[in-house]
């Protein structure tokens, strides 16, 4: 897409502090930070989200995500972090090219990414693999 974002950061025609990049995907610094190393990894080509991204293209963007979470633990010492991607807007997805957040997090962050649990949603789960078509339930103990 010529007039997007991504896409001009991806061909380095639009400012940007890339962190690592492959022929097909790089990691950049999130303009908008939610803390200190907060980055972003995308594909260089145009895709909507993840139902968009061919896996080829999905397998390269995850290598670069990894080479980034990996230097970061390395170089920095950082040892926890959140992977965050939004696809759709019932999902908050705001940027309209595929992309995964690395957050990097730390104890009194100050940061709150908790979500709301459905445990009663588990009742379900048979009938869930059923409309499916697919998986199977493993009656083991847990642990």
């Amino acid at each position: 897409m010529e007039d997007c974002i991504f896409c001009k950061i991806g061909r380095h025609e639009a400012r940007s502090w890339m962190v690592a990049e492959s022929e097909h995907a790089c990691a950049i610094f999130d303009i908008n930070p939610m803390g200190k190393w907060h980055t972003m990894v995308m594909p260089k080509r145009h895709y909507e989200n993840i139902f968009d991204i061919p896996l080829e293209a999905l397998n390269e963007v995850m290598a670069v995500l990894k080479y980034v979470t990996d230097l970061y633990h390395k170089k920095l010492g950082i040892d926890a972090v959140q992977i965050i991607s939004n696809n759709g807007k019932a999902a908050q997805q705001s940027v309209f090219h595929a992309h995964w957040h690395i957050a990097p997090r730390h104890p009194n962050d100050g940061q709150n990414l908790l979500w709301k649990f459905y445990p009663e949603l588990v009742d379900e789960f048979h009938d869930m693999l059923k409309e499916l078509g697919v998986g199977k339930f493993t009656d083991a103990p847990i642990r």
